[in-house]
């Protein structure tokens, strides 16, 4: 329950905001390839490519990400990973992220018939245009529910994740609310244990000066299991 509070006090705050005087919109493409699996009993990896496509079909960012975890229980697993972020900036050059994370994966139990996880990334972050580190907390819900009895061939899908900024940095991050991630759509079955989701994903970005971003995605993710 301290998560669902975390992420509707984010959301709350920031709707309410004179933010939203001044919002910024953007179609977007977002693709995302994760491989996943056991290297050997409970230590477990995934690994991931994620360009994402915004203005016109250009490529906008690229983001490599990998880890390495241990399974504590059925129901829990902790990584630490590292990522790296490269984003385009037009007529200037690219900006090179580098990110330290860890990361707590857990199995909430299955409300409704459907299964409800979290996601929580604590996110250590340096950027190529400044000297500090930057701290951001991230915490996901995710819901996903059969659409037909007795099978999980095609399930219906949501999840949002806030992202709480720590403290303010020489290359731009501000301390509080950093951005709001929702997504809607569903999760299809593929041969083995992968699967694919497809849906529309709403990203909003609590930006400098009372300026707000908001970006709309269509999202496609495969997840490849083994």
């Amino acid at each position: 329950m301290n998560r669902l509070r975390l992420i509707a006090l984010s959301a709350l705050t920031f709707w309410t905001s004179p933010a939203l005087a001044e919002t910024e919109h953007d179609e977007q493409a977002w693709v995302n390839l994760t491989a996943l699996g056991s290297v050997s009993g409970d230590l477990v990896y995934f690994a991931e490519v994620q360009p994402r496509f915004g203005n016109g079909a250009r490529l906008d960012q690229l983001l490599l990400r990998g880890a390495v975890g241990w399974k504590l229980s059925p129901s829990a697993t902790l990584y630490q990973g590292y990522a790296h972020v490269v984003t385009a900036i037009e007529g200037r050059r690219d900006i090179n992220e580098e990110r330290s994370f860890q990361q707590l994966n857990l199995a909430l139990g299955k409300p409704a018939g459907g299964e409800l996880s979290s996601r929580t990334r604590l996110e250590q972050r340096w950027r190529s245009n400044g000297s500090d580190t930057g701290w951001r907390l991230r915490e996901m819900l995710r819901y996903e529910h059969p659409l037909k009895a007795r099978s999980d061939a095609v399930n219906a899908l949501v999840w949002t994740e806030a992202f709480l900024a720590f403290n303010d940095t020489d290359w731009g991050a501000r301390s509080g609310f950093d951005q709001l991630r929702t997504f809607v759509g569903a999760e299809v079955g593929l041969p083995g244990a992968s699967t694919v989701e497809i849906g529309y994903l709403n990203q909003t970005i609590n930006q400098t000066a009372g300026r707000t971003r908001m970006n709309h995605a269509a999202s496609v993710t495969l997840w490849y299991r083994h």
